[in-house]
């Protein structure tokens, strides 16, 4: 490792898309980082997502984040994804130091009913890109919003301010 860095965690998050609007979700108002703010559901990419799994080739792992964020928003928000594709992804370093890389995609809704993780969120809703500017959202989700409602009709972008 390079003598000044530290290990990074990574970090996937979707916004899920049904029927032309976007779940969003406040996060529990306990969490150490963003208590309270809405965001889109997510969560960490751990070890256990791929290893004690078969491998797909000889030393490989393969599809290794759509996985671990199909785990992560049904552990969440108790719902199945499909058509996962990718937004964007940032990086940042929060106050404690600690380092993560997010990997944000947008993703279809497919199946369940919204079933939140107790200590995780508080609340759901299901918004408009319109709609969402009434709530407070992590800086940066609005525009990844955006993104996303440009990417659902075939518009790729890089990340800008909306």
């Amino acid at each position: 490792m390079a003598a000044g860095y530290t290990p990074f965690e990574v970090v996937i998050t979707a916004i899920i898309q049904k029927d032309g609007k976007y779940l969003i979700t406040r996060r529990s108002p306990d969490k150490k980082r963003f208590p309270g703010m809405w965001t889109v559901p997510g969560g960490h990419l751990e070890p256990a997502d791929f290893m004690g799994y078969p491998k797909d080739t000889e030393h490989y792992w393969y599809n290794v984040l759509e996985k671990a964020l199909a785990r992560e928003i049904e552990e969440e928000v108790g719902l199945q994804i499909e058509n996962v594709r990718y937004v964007t992804s940032l990086a940042t370093e929060h106050k404690d130091g600690a380092a993560s890389i997010v990997i944000s995609c947008l993703a279809d809704y497919a199946n369940g009913d919204v079933r939140l993780q107790e200590g995780e969120t508080d609340q759901a809703e299901w918004v408009s890109l319109d709609e969402a500017k009434a709530y407070e959202l992590i800086d940066g989700i609005y525009d990844e919003l955006a993104m996303a409602e440009k990417l659902r009709t075939g518009e790729r972008t890089a990340w800008q301010r909306h």
